[in-house]
């Protein structure tokens, strides 16, 4: 039927589209001359439609034939993330790619790896040469820095010795005058650690000016030198003398581009033994020890020598850095192609490793899935590469016969592709069997929409969908690694759907953003209505409709859908808000309870609920049967989907042993539910309480017991007209449900009982007639399919390795699982009212106490800077609540609805997917990795 979707009748030879049922598959096997072995399987990596088996799987990674090959892979691409990593660190990006190049001839690797080998060696050419000249030009700045500051710490010392001979000669002076004032030696104690050190030794300089104290100058890390400082202290007990300053440059390592803060220091000492101890000490600190000339002139001569030399390694490093910037621009322009060339000649080459080599050495047999509706797509590509590898003897294509277990293959487009994901993401479907993804594109969404709908959140959703869908190209061509926005991009579709039936059920429920909109008018009336005993004469032309308070006279009330204009002096208004009920009457109107215009509310409910009492009553009571009528409804179609898999597999004692009994077992008590609600929605009783309850009516049926007839109630029940009518076909439906549970637990051990016997007898399980056509007489089963059958017949029947045991075990697990399912399932459905109910009563919460404050001030000035101040809060928890929150829930509760009580009715989720070899979703992982 060309690419629709085919009637999904029981005819197994139907062409269907493989969204309904998955692509008929078969085995091939491909002959490949060696030389055209490589530009084959290029020509159908691009195509994309070839699972390829391992003909190898004892062997090894490094005992296949073309490891060689694949290392030399490995190795561009280690010499590829190299360069990428150099781009990347020059903040360099790297040029896109208009079209995906095609893989390499095998001719055209070595001029690639030969390539990729010269601009890893240029570039770590230049990264040496510019490392050394980096490391060159930081230790002439530091030590700059070090002269610089080590002229300063040596004027201090200068200046703190001469007022130490000062204060000598004074303390002579004093001395010899007989003072008694004893010279003192200074002692450890007097030199102290750090820039507040005083006390230095007066024989520190010479009479020329020459210092008698060593010193060693040097840098290391700031961080360091708390801890340089106590070592110090510790080993040499104090008797040295030090300085130090942080250096207000930041320098930069060399080979790993980090900031490193440094400082300098001066370490002042006497004697060979402290020289050893401090030397040691800076060579455990690794730092940096730089020699400074003792006297003026030679420091000044040297700081000139500095800055000149500083200056022109500058120059050299500036050039070495332009050098290496043009070097890394030419080679981001081919980076991608090459990244690109190097993958694809990599997954070629690990193709290759998965084939056989004939006894010649000179042919590679390869074995593979494909699909049959492409084979001619496949002898086209093989054809293409062979002749592309001007081999003389073209390569061979055969279909198999197998027994294995079939891949699954659903072809999708973007837009289905997220719901076949949904579905995957719960199992992969059996061979050929129903894929629920089909349905999933309605289901999933309107499910989803039963517990958010409201109007406006919808509309917001699908704009923020439709938004994403227009810039789909501009998305897919920048797309990056940020897995939460890929994940929402990639459900785009199903966001729009979802927001497009939310809008839909929004209409049903009359919600815009929790309020009501009077669209058709309502079709509630009320006249004149007096509830105090003096006006009850004049009661008899009332509605039924009470109003909360009493003692309270309205006059020419006739219309309940126009109360707009009044504020709070309007009849029905008690302190500020409308309250009517719509159900409780006063005894004075009697059975005139119902006084409307004689036509319903064309869509959905009418607005005038919003303002009735009793709204809660009546929404609860709505969305609680209509959740347990949709869940019905999709588990009666679940099972309906299990007898056309049956049926097109040709499993009949699985439609008479299983599919009978479970749909009369669901529809003698859920399908006469589901019609009881139906009924009841379309009965209108004479007084309200005369509608029976549907729950105490199910407990009543199957305790046998039934309630006695209510005078004056018209009509007494919602199907029947007697009691005793009711009576007998409840009794008949319990009954019916009674007979299917022995019915699902004995009937299929006992029919494979009897297979068992037959084949025991003749030595071999003999295929019933209707299996042995499907197996054989029709013909029209593609390679494969019978083994996906066979293996069915295997499970019914009983092999050896599943004794009757098992399969009576088995058989009591489904029966129990079914049964109770029914009623579990069922009741899950409920939860469809309780997050509908959650998320109405949140966004009328958040309507009540966050905007009505703005829109409920006067008007004026005032009135417009609160409703724009109340607006902002109110919009963010919007999407924040609501939209995000409520919707990632009701997303969750769909999907578990989908994939539990849906798809448990048919789908088996055991398969094994097709995985085709191709180019594609690699190539784009790959580039996707690139443009972060």
């Amino acid at each position: 039927m060309g690419n629709g979707i085919g009637y999904p009748g029981c005819s197994s030879n139907e062409e269907h589209n493989s969204l309904f049922r998955s692509e008929k598959m078969t085995l091939c096997q491909l002959f490949l001359q060696s030389e055209a072995a490589y530009t084959v399987i290029a020509e159908l990596g691009e195509l994309g439609l070839l699972q390829f088996k391992d003909l190898n799987p004892d062997l090894s990674a490094f005992q296949r034939k073309f490891v060689n090959e694949v290392r030399q892979c490995e190795e561009m691409e280690r010499i590829l993330r190299f360069l990428e990593g150099e781009i990347k660190k020059e903040k360099i990006k790297p040029v896109g790619l208009e079209q995906i190049p095609a893989a390499p001839l095998p001719k055209e690797i070595r001029d690639i790896q030969d390539e990729l080998g010269k601009l890893e060696g240029d570039l770590k050419d230049v990264n040496a040469n510019r490392n050394q000249l980096k490391s060159n030009y930081l230790e002439l700045m530091e030590l700059q820095v070090v002269l610089k500051a080590s002229e300063h710490f040596l004027e201090e010392i200068s200046e703190l010795s001469e007022l130490e001979n000062i204060a000598e000669t004074t303390f002579h002076g004093a001395s010899a005058a007989g003072s008694g004032i004893a010279k003192r030696e200074p002692t450890a104690g007097d030199i102290e650690m750090g820039e507040k050190s005083e006390t230095v030794p007066a024989t520190s300089f010479g009479a020329d000016g020459s210092m008698r104290l060593n010193f060693l100058t040097g840098t290391l890390p700031t961080e360091k030198l708390n801890g340089f400082e106590r070592m110090l202290w510790f080993a040499c007990r104090g008797n040295v003398y030090l300085r130090y300053t942080e250096i207000a440059e930041t320098f930069e390592e060399p080979t790993t581009g980090d900031p490193i803060r440094k400082s300098v220091f001066c370490v002042f000492f006497q004697g060979d033994k402290l020289k050893q101890k401090v030397s040691k000490i800076c060579e455990g600190f690794r730092c940096n020890i730089y020699t400074i000339p003792k006297t003026v002139e030679e420091r000044t001569r040297m700081s000139q020598e500095l800055a000149q030399r500083v200056g022109d390694i500058h120059v050299v490093l500036e050039k070495t850095e332009d050098h290496r910037k043009r070097l890394l621009v030419n080679t981001s322009k081919d980076v991608r192609s090459l990244a690109v060339k190097v993958l694809k000649t990599k997954a070629i080459y690990h193709t290759l490793n998965m084939f056989n080599m004939d006894v010649t050495q000179k042919c590679l047999i390869a074995e593979c899935w494909a699909p049959v509706r492409d084979l001619e797509k496949v002898n086209q590509a093989i054809t293409e590469g062979t002749s592309k590898s001007n081999s003389e003897v073209p390569s061979v294509l055969n279909r198999l016969t197998t027994n294995e277990t079939i891949p699954t293959f659903n072809r999708t487009n973007k837009f289905t592709k997220a719901f076949q994901s949904i579905v995957d993401a719960y199992g992969i479907g059996r061979y050929q069997e129903v894929n629920p993804a089909i349905f999933t594109i309605i289901t999933f969404p309107f499910i989803f929409a039963i517990m958010f709908g409201d109007c406006a959140h919808g509309v917001v959703m699908s704009c923020f969908a439709l938004w994403m869908v227009i810039k789909e190209k501009k998305f897919l061509k920048n797309k990056g690694s940020n897995e939460i926005w890929n994940m929402i991009f990639g459900g785009r579709y199903i966001i729009l759907l979802m927001g497009l039936f939310s809008i839909y059920t929004g209409f049903i429920y009359n919600d815009f953003f929790s309020k009501s909109v009077n669209l058709f008018g309502s079709s509630w009336r009320v006249t004149k209505y007096y509830p105090d005993a003096s006006h009850h004469g004049n009661s008899t032309d009332l509605a039924n409709t009470t109003l909360v308070g009493n003692n309270t006279t309205f006059e020419n009330i006739t219309d309940l859908s126009n109360t707009t204009g009044h504020g709070s002096d309007h009849p029905y208004y008690i302190n500020g808000h409308l309250y009517i009920d719509l159900h409780h009457v006063p005894a004075f109107t009697h059975l005139q309870s119902y006084n409307r215009t004689g036509t319903v509310y064309p869509i959905g409910v009418d607005p005038i609920w919003m303002i009735a009492s009793n709204k809660i009553t009546f929404i609860n009571s709505y969305k609680m049967k209509m959740s347990i009528a949709v869940g019905i409804i999709q588990m009666l179609f679940g099972l309906i989907l299990s007898f056309l898999n049956h049926c097109y597999f040709r499993s009949w004692k699985s439609i008479f042993c299983e599919f009978i009994p479970e749909m009369i077992f669901i529809l003698s008590i859920f399908g006469y539910m589901l019609l009881l609600i139906v009924l009841k929605w379309l009965t209108v009783f004479n007084i309200t309480s005369c509608a029976p309850s549907i729950l105490v009516g199910f407990i009543n049926m199957f305790l046998f017991s039934y309630p006695a007839e209510i005078p004056d109630c018209n009509p007494q029940f919602v199907l029947f007209n007697d009691l005793a009518t009711m009576k007998m076909v409840q009794t008949i439906l319990v009954g019916a449900a009674g007979i299917c549970i022995p019915w699902l637990l004995i009937v299929k051990p006992v029919v494979i009982g009897i297979q068992r016997c037959f084949s025991n007898k003749n030595g071999a399980a003999p295929l019933n007639e209707d299996d042995n056509a499907a197996l054989h007489g029709n013909g029209h089963h593609p390679a494969g399919v019978e083994a996906q059958m066979s293996q069915t017949d295997e499970e019914d029947v009983g092999t050896e390795e599943h004794g009757m045991g098992e399969v009576i075990v088995h058989q009591c697990i489904h029966t129990i699982e079914y049964c109770l399912g029914c009623v579990s399932n069922t009741a899950s459905y409920l939860r469809l009212w309780a997050l509908s109910l959650a998320h109405a009563q949140l966004s009328e919460v958040l309507w009540n106490m966050v905007l009505k404050t703005g829109l409920t001030m006067n008007s004026g000035f005032t009135g417009a800077a609160m409703l724009s101040i109340t607006f902002a809060p109110f919009a963010c928890l919007t999407v924040a609540v609501l939209l995000m929150m409520e919707g990632l829930s009701a997303f969750l509760h769909a999907l578990r609805l989908h994939w539990v009580e849906f798809n448990s009715k048919f789908f088996y989720g055991d398969g094994v997917k097709f995985l085709p070899f191709t180019f594609k979703e690699a190539t784009a992982a790959r580039l996707t990795a690139d443009s972060d």
